[in-house]
């Protein structure tokens, strides 16, 4: 059991700015990096190019309060001019299609501003490579959302991995299905979705979009970085140009097994994210849409079902929750402790302040570049029909 202060993340000073690049009117993604900031606390959104179309961009901008000199149609010119300012953002949120992220990071960084980025991180691994080597140059804080990680309760979980709560880990198996995709619209149609274009997704949809949170979502509660992979893809909704399902199998550093399976083709799913590590000891279960709970199980032995705040969960569980037990948090609060995590870690960074290691854990440029990694093996695997890759 830690005390307060193990617990207990530094206080902010003030509120750092944020902008915004892509993410404004119609877009989903762009109101949940918004929200995830705010119920935060720890930020405030002050300038955005939330569109590439003027007309569109100032609507957004009005829409979300901005002042009008901080409205920019050009991402190019919003970091220049934001560089420039006394009160400039401190942050740039880059929440449009893949085959932009890379262009945009590197304008921000280059100004020397600090980027959190939407996954996957870009659509090629020499444009990942160059943005890691970028962010190394440049010294900023770069963030990827791959937010699942930042629940309490997979905190708790890699808590308890790192403990040895499982003995040696023997067994990996993620999955995350959805059922979206299933009818999606075709060019006959008049409208495919940009993720099925592949100069602006890649060669991948599913596995790109979704398969990457699995991965993700697996090293960071195993603690343990993928070797290699062998993937089938499918097609099992309408015809599409890219795969709406996969099948993966894994093999983890030191030779541990494991499996993943995503889809967005799988009728009557919604977000259905669920993890499973088997140790020799012991397991542990845990679910995206029932974010509260964490199963834990020995051979022999009642279930154990944990709950984000009992007196049980570890200082990470502790830091991050903003709720009493018995009153549910979920997807929006874990963006909300991405998002203080990213402020912590910045905010130490303009104060020349080392923070204690473990205090932030949140997904940084090489976990995007780990993503890039892990799609890429698995677009090779697949049309080498289902062969053994390393990554």
């Amino acid at each position: 059991m830690s005390t307060p202060e193990q617990a207990r993340s530094p206080a902010c000073t003030r509120r750092l700015r944020l902008g915004f690049v892509g993410g404004g009117q119609g877009s989903f993604i762009g109101e949940v990096h918004a929200m995830g900031a705010r119920l935060s606390n720890r930020w405030e959104v002050t300038a955005g190019a939330l569109s590439s179309t003027s007309d569109k961009a100032l609507a957004s901008g009005r829409a979300w309060l901005l002042d009008e000199e901080r409205i920019y149609s050009d991402y190019r010119h919003m970091a220049a001019a934001e560089a420039q300012r006394s009160d400039g953002i401190d942050a740039v949120v880059i929440a449009t299609p893949n085959h932009t992220h890379f262009a945009i990071a590197k304008v921000f960084m280059q100004h020397g501003i600090h980027v959190i980025c939407d996954k996957p991180l870009c659509n090629t691994l020499a444009e990942a490579e160059e943005l890691v080597a970028l962010q190394r140059e440049t010294g900023v804080v770069f963030a990827v959302s791959y937010c699942y990680a930042s629940h309490a309760m997979v905190r708790q979980m890699r808590e308890m991995v790192d403990a040895g709560a499982l003995g040696r880990l023997c067994q990996v198996h993620v999955e995350y299905f959805q059922d979206w995709a299933i009818d999606l619209p075709t060019a006959a149609d008049g409208g495919t979705p940009w993720r099925l274009d592949t100069a602006l997704s890649g060669h991948s949809f599913t596995t790109a979009d979704i398969g990457t949170h699995a991965h993700h979502l697996a090293c960071f509660a195993t603690g343990l970085d993928l070797h290699s992979l062998r993937a089938d893809f499918h097609t099992v909704g309408n015809p599409k140009p890219l795969e709406d399902t996969a099948f993966i199998q894994l093999r983890f550093a030191g030779g541990v097994p494991g499996t993943l399976m995503t889809s967005q083709a799988a009728a009557g799913t919604h977000c259905d994210l669920r993890i499973r590590l088997f140790g020799d000891k012991a397991s542990l279960e845990w679910r995206q849409e029932d974010p509260e709970h964490l199963c834990f199980a020995e051979p022999g032995k009642p279930k154990v079902l944990m709950t984000r705040a009992d007196l049980g969960c570890g200082p990470s569980v502790q830091r991050l929750q903003r709720m009493r037990a018995g009153f549910p948090e979920g997807l929006t609060d874990a963006w909300a402790n991405l998002y203080s995590e990213i402020a912590v870690a910045i905010q130490a960074q303009q104060q020349g302040v080392d923070l204690a290691p473990g205090l932030v854990n949140f997904p940084t440029v090489k976990a995007g570049l780990d993503g890039v990694r892990f799609t890429e093996a698995a677009i090779r695997s697949s049309a080498a029909n289902g062969a053994w890759v390393e990554l």
